[in-house]
Formats: C-alpha cells, structure tokens, sequence
C-alpha cells in the first residue's frame, strides 16, 4: 500500500543491484543443455552465502532466502513502475509519474533527473542518488545540463525540459533540515515520510505536529493514512477542510481545531442536493454539475500564515471525494494541483499498475519456459534431467557432510560447484 511504502527512505533500491528471479531455483532457465542451470543455481547460492555470512548467528533456510529475493523483486517493481529498464523514457514525454534518479558524478548541482534506463546504462558506476518517483518528469540524460555527456540511449534531444521541477533531493538532502539519507552522523536512520505535494522527504520530528498532534498509526505502529501534505504545502489545501472529517486521518479526534479562516469556510451551508458522502462526491459534480463543496473555491481566499499551518494526514481514496465540477475544476487548474483529480497522479495507482504489469511478466516468462521445454528433443530432455539429477547430488551430499552449528560460507559454495564441474567432465 502506498501509505506503508510512503513510510520507507527512498533508498531502499539500487538500480545496479542484480535482482534474481525467484523462479531461477525452481526452473533453472535452462537452455540446450544443464550447463546454463549450473551457473544460475551457482549464482543464486552465492547471493544465499552472502545472507549467511552478513547473518552468522541466524539460520536461513532455502525457503526464507526465496521469501527474500521476491519480497526484494516486488519491492522494486513497485518503485520502479515495472519498467525494466530497457528504454529511455523521454520519447514518452512528461510521464505522470515514473521512477526517476539524480547523477551527482554528471550533474553535482542536483538540477537534473535521469529515468531508470539511463541509470543503469549511461551512469554506471556514477554517484547515483535514487528519488523513489517524481511526478510530471521528462529524462534530462544527455542535455545540456550534462555538459559533453551524451545519452546512450538516445542522442538527439531538447537542450532544456523546461516543465520538469526540481528540489535539494536532486543534491541529496532532504527534509527541512536538509541532511543527507542515510544521515553519517545520525545513530539510527529514523523512517522518512514523502509528501504528496512537494514530494519532499521528511524527518517525523520536523513536520511541526506540536505535543498534541500525532502521526496516525494503529497499535502495531501501522500507518493509518494514505498520503501526508506537509506543513509547508498545507497551507494551498485549506479547502480539503470542507469535505468530510473523514478524509482526514489523526490519533486525536478531539483535536478539531483549525485557524480562524478555515472556520469561517467549515460552516458555509451546503446546497441542497450536494453530496457529502466521500465514496459518491466526485461522481455526483461530474454528473450532476452540482458543486460538492458548496463553496466557489477560485473566489475564496484560502491559506493560512506559515506559522499556523500543520500537516494533513489523508485516508484512503481521498482523493475520490474531491469536486469535480467545472469552478472547483478550474480552482485545481489556476492553483497547479490538477493532478490530484487524476487517479494515475496517486502512488497506489502507480503501484497497482506496477503490480499488474509484474503478474504479466511472470506469466509470460512462465508460458515461455515451459513451451520451451516442451519444444525440446528427446536427447536434450534427458541431459537437462540429467543435470538436475547432479545437483541433486552434489548438494545432498554437502549438506550431509556439512557442520550445521558453522555458517555457510561463498567458499563453501565454490567448493559445490567446482566438484559439480570435475563431475560434469568426468562424465
């Protein structure tokens, strides 16, 4: 859900990290012969070794190790959009959201943003700082920001994307407070939370919430709100206080209060007819023409003094009950906030998308393998069996041999495959 994943730093991710098809153990991927199915089980247990080794004094068994790397895998599509990082993005134009990064090697000032392809393939290597995702952003790879430097991926584009926004992420800070992530002189990397708005990040303890005001989570520490508004950007939404309090997510229901102009606005009657019911309201502007709120937003003077504003902690599909009449339509437009009427705007519409586009690649890749093994001769059956019947061996008989009160080591590892190998030519 969007509301726990705003929970997370942003860089949980990196695009170079080799990522291993949890599907890679069970199917091996085998081409015209077992060898292909020896390097990728190789592979897969040198990543196991590495979690054995970072983890001495714990156990991990096969079955947590495979709960690991696709927990790992889904987490990335879900950043990731399900792009898999083939093609520049650019040629899409200004996406309404996608996965995007900042290259302090190219562009140290932090003025320029680079989608995932070109991550891996024009910045290897480069001081890389990963931004989770940024709304209404066209590559910069190649312009004129980056000097000399041309994308690889494609050559020709405009010197400057003159609609793309940029803010300290792009240099690495974040927050009010404006420290890097992780923090060097911080003891313990505290959770960061993203607004919706500025798509800043930030501290709990600088949001401004005051001794009275909370971040709404439930007994186990879950969040209870979907998307947060900063105390910064909140000031431009005063008018979500004409909707339903419902809307609004808090541990402290008692505390209602809100500035002297906002009560002004909360007990403006509604016109008869309007609907005050969250799941209906937007629907019922949109077909009805019957204004929601009852307030002509673009004639209303909204905000408070930066002192008086606080966060807003919203619940889910909160954004389904905003107007969509023609007046607050325009307010949207006038104000630069249309996006939030567009429900691909959302994260979790971007991770539900996300979610989608990985199920269809998982059955595609599970429809290949197995037509590809059908279409497979009889001799080139039996040497696949054959190999899996190896490995088989090879690993029983070191995990028979084995100590199990020691951890296992990637020498360990080597050793299994380097006798795999010895048996393999024996044959």
């Amino acid at each position: 859900m969007a509301g726990k994943l705003a929970l997370l730093p942003p860089f949980f991710l990196s695009p170079n990290f080799p990522f291993l098809s949890p599907h890679a153990f069970v199917f091996f991927k085998f081409t015209t012969s077992s060898s292909l199915a020896i390097q990728t089980l190789s592979f897969s247990w040198f990543k196991m070794a590495d979690v054995f080794e970072d983890e001495t004094e714990q156990t991990v068994s096969l079955n947590e190790y495979l709960d690991e790397v696709e927990d790992q895998e889904l987490e990335a599509d879900l950043v990731l959009g399900g792009d898999e990082g083939k093609e520049c993005t650019y040629v899409k134009g200004y996406m309404k959201r996608q996965a995007i990064f900042s290259c302090l090697t190219c562009t140290p000032d932090g003025n320029a943003g680079v989608c995932t392809a070109c991550s891996l393939s024009c910045h290897d290597g480069h001081e890389i700082i990963e931004l989770w995702t940024k709304r209404k952003f066209k590559c910069d790879c190649g312009n004129s920001k980056f000097g000399e430097f041309f994308c690889k991926l494609l050559v020709s584009k405009d010197v400057e994307n003159e609609e793309n926004s940029y803010n300290h992420n792009f240099k690495g800070k974040y927050c009010t407070c404006g420290r890097p992530y992780p923090d060097p002189d911080a003891e313990e990397q505290v959770e960061m939370i993203q607004c919706c708005i500025c798509e800043d990040w930030f501290h709990e303890e600088h949001l401004g919430l005051g001794n009275e005001l909370k971040i709404p989570r439930d007994e186990d520490g879950e969040p209870l709100y979907e998307d947060l508004i900063c105390h910064i950007c909140s000031p431009l939404f005063s008018f979500l206080n004409l909707y339903p309090k419902s809307i609004h997510a808090t541990n402290n229901p008692q505390n209602t209060t809100t500035p002297s102009k906002e009560k002004a606005i909360e007990t403006t009657p509604t016109p008869s007819g309007s609907s005050t019911n969250p799941e209906k309201g937007k629907d019922t502007a949109e077909k009805s023409g019957t204004c929601v709120v009852g307030v002509d937003l673009l004639s209303t003077e909204f905000g408070q003094s930066q002192s008086e504003s606080q966060a807003m902690f919203l619940t889910k599909n909160w954004r389904e009950v905003l107007c969509g009449c023609e007046k607050c339509l325009g307010f949207y437009e006038k104000k630069g906030i249309s996006y939030l009427v567009d429900k691909e705007d959302s994260i979790a519409e971007y991770e539900r998308m996300a979610k989608e586009k990985r199920d269809e690649k998982i059955q595609q890749q599970e429809g290949a393998e197995l037509s590809f093994l059908s279409n497979l001769g009889h001799v080139e059956k039996m040497e696949i069996l054959s190999g899996i019947a190896d490995m088989k061996d090879e690993i029983r008989s070191f995990l028979q041999s084995f100590d199990a009160s020691k951890p296992i080591t990637s020498d360990d590892i080597h050793k299994v495959f380097d006798n795999l190998k010895k048996r393999r030519r024996m044959d």
